[in-house]
């Protein structure tokens, strides 16, 4: 499974965050116009489906993908 991307686990030191702020805190990507534009086009997965609200509630466990990344929500 060698394109499997490993999860990378961010704590947000919190209970729950919003998809467009855990992106940038994440480093996903660096801006919020980026963070906009990917989620608006589809391009961000939460759970492995795709999500277009920037500002859906996260929680603890859900996992991110963008790109070839994965980042996982951890308190």
């Amino acid at each position: 499974m060698a394109n499997e991307a490993a999860i990378e686990d961010v704590s947000i030191g919190g209970d729950g965050i919003r998809l467009g702020q855990f992106m940038k805190f994440a480093s996903l990507l660096d801006s919020g116009g980026d963070v906009k534009e990917a989620i608006i086009d589809g391009l961000v997965t939460v759970n492995g489906e795709v999500d277009r609200r920037r500002g859906r509630q996260l929680q603890v466990g859900d996992v991110v993908g963008y790109e070839n990344r994965l980042a996982r929500v951890c308190a």
